[in-house]
Formats: C-alpha cells, structure tokens, sequence
C-alpha cells in the first residue's frame, strides 16, 4: 500500500530555543520512504537515531517563527497477521530488548491493572488476550477530541473511558503489558483517521515479532507508516520544546495514493 503525506507546522519562539522534532515517517525494511520533501528554517540542524533506532529525531536550535513543512509518499509492505492466532513468548524466551515493554512507563502504570485483566480476561491468553483487549477498549470508549490532555495517563483516561488516539493507546499497552506481554507505543501517519492528525497505536510482542494493533479502529496495520516507537506518548513526541513554544498553526494529511 502507498500514502501521501503532508504536514505543516508553525511555532512561535521568542527566545533561542532547542527543539526535539520526530515527524518524519521511518526508513525500516517495512516500509520505504520513496521521496520527500521537507523545509525547515532554523539556525542549527541535526539529524539523530529515535528510540530503538526507529525512525529518526531532529535538533533545531531556533528564534522567531519555526515552519516545518513535511511531504513524504511512503510504500508499505507489512507482513500482517491475525493477532487472535498469535502465541505469547514465555518470558524466559523474551529478547533482551523487548523486556523494557513489559514495565510500567510515565503514562502506562501497567501494574495498576493486573487484578483487572486477571478478571476480565483470564479465561484467554496470547494473541487472543490482546485481541479480546483492543475489542474491549474499543466497545467501551469514546473518541473525544479534547478530552485528555499531556498529563493523562492510561489510568486517567480508563476512569473516564473517553479519550484521542493516544489514549487508547496508553489504555491497551498497560492492559497487554498487565496481561505480561510486551507492548510499546507507535506514533505513525494513517489514512481514515478522522479528525485528520498525527496517529499513535499500540505494538504488541507475539510469536517472536512485533504486530500493530489499533484500538481505535480508524486504521489498519498494512495502512500505517510508523514515525517512531517508545514505551509510551514520552519518547515519541512529534515536538519537544526545551522553552516556550507557541503553537500557530499545525496541519497533517494523509491520503491513500
């Protein structure tokens, strides 16, 4: 599958200011970033690996007005499966870099759901535990917009049972990661995601591979183009000011081509 995607941001700074910037889709075997396009006025730039080495982040060191604008046509080509039918790996068979993914995080305090998912979903294990959470996740919530905001954690937003991509994100990583499975946070680019904006997903560990998992419903795995992966909304914020950065404008498209 291939998308077309265009993003532009506008910041204002008044002071000289470092910026953490990841909107760029990732160059991984999954997916080829055939050609882009991208436009940044700045004072200093630096292109540095993300998390895991997925995807990259860039250092801009700015004053005055930050325009970002970003287009890229990506290809996917994603090996997908039917999570339903996935095993979970034993824990002792767990690569060492999946291990992080079973912890607790910032905005996924996962061990505050074990008694839940011991209740709710321990007639079930593996891949059909992660399927039963994604359903149950997305018969219970609404999307919101506005409703969350940057401090909202996985516990938050299952209280009020409402919330953006985001949320629902945070909610399924710590059910899966309460369930001992490993799951992490993926910010990407979509089509079908109304309103239209960055998307973010959950990534579970099953049957020695990672697989996509929306509890949205808005996207699928073989339509989404990963920008970056971290235990949770922390490590993959698309800007990260290290000052006062006031938000003009922002707009994002992603379009099937």
């Amino acid at each position: 599958m291939k998308i077309i995607i265009e993003t532009k941001l506008e910041y204002e700074l008044e002071y000289m200011t470092d910026i953490l910037l990841q909107v760029e889709a990732a160059p991984i075997p999954e997916q080829m970033v055939e050609d882009w396009l991208e436009t940044i006025e700045c004072q200093h730039f630096a292109r540095i690996a993300a998390h895991d080495a997925v995807g990259n982040r860039i250092w801009l060191r700015v004053q005055g007005r930050l325009i970002v604008d970003y287009r890229a046509t990506v290809s996917i080509d994603r090996l997908v499966a039917d999570v339903r039918l996935l095993p979970a790996v034993p824990h002792h068979l767990l690569p060492s870099e999946t291990v992080q993914y079973l912890m607790p995080s910032r905005y996924c305090p996962s061990d505050q759901f074990q008694a839940f998912v011991d209740a709710e979903f321990g007639q079930v294990d593996g891949g059909a535990r992660v399927a039963a959470i994604r359903d149950w996740v997305q018969h219970n919530f609404s999307y919101v917009p506005g409703s969350s905001f940057a401090d909202t954690t996985a516990l938050d937003t299952f209280v009020k049972r409402q919330g953006v991509c985001r949320d629902y994100a945070h909610v399924m990583i710590a059910l899966v990661r309460a369930s001992g499975i490993p799951a992490r946070f993926v910010s990407c680019y979509a089509p079908g995601v109304e309103p239209q904006d960055f998307h973010a997903v959950a990534e579970v560990f099953l049957d020695g591979a990672w697989h996509m998992v929306d509890a949205t419903g808005m996207a699928t795995e073989a339509s989404m183009a990963k920008i970056g992966i971290g235990r949770d909304a922390a490590d993959v914020a698309f800007l990260t000011a290290y000052g006062t950065a006031n938000m003009i404008s922002q707009s994002v498209s992603v379009q099937s081509a």
